[in-house]
């Protein structure tokens, strides 16, 4: 199991570096900046205008009185000038491309994909708002089953010495999927720092709880030692995403392949060294997180416009989800009993 991990690590890392260096980027295509920086001037793409940029095809005002302007609630799917020019630029010089038997290829980094009612990525924001709903209803599932379930000691405590770390985990995956959520549904600068910290947050603690789990650490002051090191690092890492630069450098996305390697390597031994009968559901997460690590990296361009190989990732995600949190709950409740005998 290791090795696979390792072998998954190592190839999906010179594919990641490859992938970079022999990347296209479309916005440095003239065509496309000599669109947006015509369309950002007139308003207007061919016969197409666009209301935020202020101008109608006669260079009039376009926007008129606020009286007459459409009401905030429909609204809402608008975008600014800069993004529908970009946009629309891109859908045309893409169809340009297709047309010359060209493959697609990057704009800012991202795909060109096919808004539905102003959802830049429609279904990553299903399918994230579907994990969200998971991790949700997995940690309900856990607490009724801690608290109401299972035996609990004297002091009104739970017997499962993990309950805290796997809050701690709950509250930070539904925060990382919100954000995915609001961040594919529209990308700004603000959704695009806030879905990447809480990403990187998100992994991080991963990490953290993989350790501890896995060589069950239960003494407080080791987990101190364990976990005070990768939070500085995080943190660090979070803060020059927000402070200094967030970009698609090979450096800072080897940095989230590494984390994410590193706890699925934890995953994998702790599921070897557990005894206890649903370890085949951990085995389960830690191939699947390995194939959907891959798809990661892979990242190839989205078909018909809708799916790309993160919106597979999320797809991946959602039994994965469910999985993780049938083992930690067979976890508790199998730690319960355990320590309930050793007691008598």
């Amino acid at each position: 199991m290791a090795l696979f991990v390792g072998s998954v690590f190592l190839f999906a890392s010179l594919l990641f570096l490859s992938r970079d260096i022999l990347a296209i980027s479309g916005d440095c295509d003239p065509i496309y900046k000599i669109c947006v920086e015509q369309c950002q001037k007139s308003g207007c793409i061919q016969n197409k205008c666009f209301n935020n940029c202020g101008v109608s095809p006669d260079n009039k005002p376009a926007k008129g009185p606020w009286y007459l302007q459409e009401p905030l609630y429909l609204r809402w799917k608008e975008w600014d000038c800069r993004s529908d020019c970009r946009y629309h630029c891109m859908l045309s010089r893409e169809e340009e491309r297709a047309k010359l038997g060209d493959k697609p290829i990057k704009y800012h980094n991202k795909w060109p994909f096919h808004r539905v009612f102003g959802i830049q990525e429609p279904v990553s924001v299903a399918l994230s708002l579907l994990n969200l709903g998971l991790i949700f209803h997995g940690w309900v599932s856990f607490f009724i089953l801690l608290y109401y379930k299972l035996p609990l000691k004297p002091n009104g405590k739970c017997y499962y010495e993990y309950t805290g770390l796997w809050l701690v985990y709950a509250i930070l995956s539904m925060n990382s999927w919100f954000w995915s959520a609001v961040f594919h549904g529209r990308y700004v600068e603000l959704t695009e720092n806030l879905y990447y910290s809480s990403r990187v947050a998100l992994l991080g603690f991963s990490l953290i709880i993989s350790i501890i789990r896995s060589l069950d650490v239960t003494v407080e002051a080791a987990r101190v030692m364990v976990a005070a090191p990768l939070i500085a690092f995080v943190t660090t890492h979070i803060l020059f995403i927000n402070l200094v630069e967030l970009d698609y450098a090979p450096a800072l996305m080897v940095v989230m392949v590494v984390i994410a390697t590193a706890q699925l390597l934890f995953w994998a031994i702790c599921a070897i060294r557990s005894h206890q009968p649903s370890r085949w559901k951990l085995l389960v997460v830690v191939v699947g997180g390995g194939v959907s690590l891959l798809l990661e990296i892979i990242d190839f361009s989205p078909y018909k416009g809708f799916i790309d190989a993160h919106a597979f990732w999320k797809a991946i995600s959602v039994p994965l989800t469910y999985i993780l949190w049938s083992f930690v709950c067979d976890d508790a409740e199998f730690t319960t009993s355990t320590l309930i005998k050793k007691a008598k």
